[in-house]
């Protein structure tokens, strides 16, 4: 099968729209209707539900979407494992969205600086997908806060993520910070049950967020408070734009490195993990 068309099978399910599709992939908007009818022709089967300016998924096409993009990440994937091109290695790496701002866009650049032969995928996902995504061969590593225990991965402390209560304000308690303004950050279950056994009086906060990048946003433009890492908000304290609210207790989580357990590019990934663990050791001491 044409590769193309399920690029744009994919493109038209996301936009919905011929015209959008068409301009997304550098195509006519007749190029992409030919593309789909094609594909149905080879399939057999209607993907799209044409009713005036709607279009929908029919049964059959739900099940290609599926498929579809499995079908393309593994291609590339092949492509990289056959092929390395103008680069001598590759690396396909995912990450949990929430530790992206926190640890992993740093890494990224500090792979691409102590390494700039090597050929990088990078991909944010939720701890499922990743986890879906190291089963299926797409990646060769993914780092997250709360990995699933399965025998065929690996599981590797890699990173000690400090977080603290901060406020716009110096004269913030920790019963005031919770209750004016303050801002719940997403890091897992695991810090949501921990929250909830430490402040089990707290009032429902107002805003939710589902990155640490996000709440530190906020706060600036509105004020109030949130449990961020002492890493990101270290600028802001000395600045006093941000102030450690009194008596909070501290919080610490680990970063994991999973991986599978015969992996093909372990000595590959040795090498990208240990640039993790200079920049973010396990045995930090408190900011």
């Amino acid at each position: 099968m044409n590769l193309e068309l399920l690029r744009t099978f994919l493109e038209l399910n996301h936009t919905r729209h011929f015209g959008r599709a068409a301009e997304a992939l550098h195509l006519t908007q007749a190029a992409v209707s030919a593309r789909i009818k094609q594909l149905e022709s080879l399939l057999g089967v209607k993907l799209f539900d044409r009713v005036r300016r709607d279009i929908r998924l029919t049964p059959e096409g739900a099940r290609l979407l599926r498929h579809a993009d499995g079908l393309l990440s593994g291609w590339r994937k092949a492509r990289q494992e056959v092929s390395a091109g103008p680069y001598g290695e590759q690396l396909s790496l995912g990450g949990s969205l929430r530790l992206w701002d926190v640890l992993l866009q740093e890494w990224l650049h500090a792979l691409h600086r102590r390494y700039p032969g090597l050929a990088i995928t990078a991909e944010s996902h939720t701890p499922e997908v990743l986890t879906r995504r190291l089963l299926d061969g797409m990646l060769d590593i993914a780092i997250m806060l709360e990995p699933a225990q399965l025998e065929v991965l690996r599981i590797e402390e890699i990173a000690l993520i400090k977080l603290a209560m901060v406020s716009t304000s110096p004269q913030a308690s920790v019963e005031t910070a919770l209750r004016e303004g303050y801002i719940m950050v997403d890091w897992g279950l695991g810090h949501a049950l921990e929250h909830r056994r430490m402040f089990p009086d707290a009032p429902e906060p107002q805003v939710r967020v589902g990155q640490a990048k996000m709440a530190l946003s906020f706060l600036k433009e509105w004020g109030g408070a949130a449990y961020l890492p002492a890493r990101m908000v270290a600028a802001e304290i000395g600045a006093g734009v941000l102030h450690l609210v009194k008596d909070a207790p501290r919080l610490d989580y680990h970063a994991y490195a999973v991986y599978p357990v015969r992996a093909a590019k372990q000595a590959l990934i040795e090498r990208t993990l240990a640039l993790i663990e200079r920049e973010f050791p396990l045995e930090e001491p408190p900011p």
